[in-house]
């Protein structure tokens, strides 16, 4: 078993690049630090292509033994397995306090057809489109709570923040194994996607602060799409296009907006409410 304790090893110094989306491009891989998301790719049997793990910082916990076990006896994992120093840990980090893994994997892991293909079978009648998103948190947060709501599938126009990047992975808490997510379409593409989802007869609902029709007063439980817009600039005129719907959130006391992700999760979970109460 391959053992590092320096962290001029070229490895390490690999690893760190993963923190840009130019390192990541360049190299294919990208990283997912933790112990939840470990566990979260194990289950699902996504096997990353290198584990780099720090043994004492594992056994800290009871949770850390049992992934630490866990990893050394999975019969022909195809996992590389690495042990690294606790400084070498920490270098490539990306959070105030290590739990003791980093998981690397290839940009394609998450492909959203096997994504889908290992769901089980049922109407999800939000399709979420995420138009020029550029906070990583916010990005995480709705990527998450769109996963709690079970919706369908989640598009991003190429001016999303990356959506592989650390801040946006660790946000999302596990979604990215279980949520299909298409990157980097253009809106071409995104108006034949919601077509498809919403059966020929497209209900493109897209968030406005300051629509006259309220959210609540939609049928969420027919097929349809929702936008939402860039945290500064809002919906994009090719959003504004393809809506068919605009809707808004009431805000008292002079309030101007909510926050996007914020936003987001109180119009889905109106729809899961619909959904449970028909």
């Amino acid at each position: 078993m391959t053992v590092i304790t320096s962290t001029s090893n070229p490895r390490i110094s690999k690893l760190q690049t993963l923190y840009t989306t130019r390192g990541r491009k360049k190299n294919g891989l990208f990283l997912m630090e933790g112990l939840n998301l470990l566990e979260a790719l194990l289950d699902a049997h996504l096997f990353p292509q290198e584990i780099f793990y720090q043994p004492a910082l594992l056994q800290r916990t009871t949770r850390g033994k049992m992934l630490l076990d866990r990893l050394l006896h999975i019969p022909d994992a195809p996992s590389e397995l690495v042990e690294v120093s606790e400084r070498v840990l920490e270098a490539v980090s990306d959070v105030q306090t290590t739990q003791g893994v980093v998981s690397v994997l290839p940009l394609d892991a998450f492909d959203p057809l096997r994504i889908r293909a290992r769901r089980s079978a049922k109407l999800r009648p939000a399709l979420l489109v995420l138009d020029d998103l550029a906070d990583p948190g916010n990005m995480g947060t709705i990527l998450r709570t769109a996963l709690a709501a079970d919706v369908d599938m989640v598009l991003l126009t190429p001016d999303c923040v990356d959506y592989l990047s650390p801040k946006v992975v660790r946000a999302a808490a596990g979604a990215h194994v279980v949520l299909p997510v298409e990157t980097d379409l253009k809106w071409e593409a995104i108006e034949e996607k919601m077509a498809l989802h919403c059966a020929g007869m497209p209900r493109v609902l897209l968030a406005e602060a300051h629509s006259n029709h309220q959210y609540f007063e939609q049928d969420l439980i027919t097929p349809f799409a929702l936008i939402v817009g860039n945290e500064a600039h809002g919906p994009s005129d090719e959003a504004r296009r393809r809506a068919t719907h605009t809707i808004s959130i009431p805000l008292a006391n002079a309030v101007e907006s909510l926050n996007v992700a914020m936003a987001t999760g109180i119009i889905l979970y109106e729809a899961v409410r619909q959904t449970h109460s028909s």
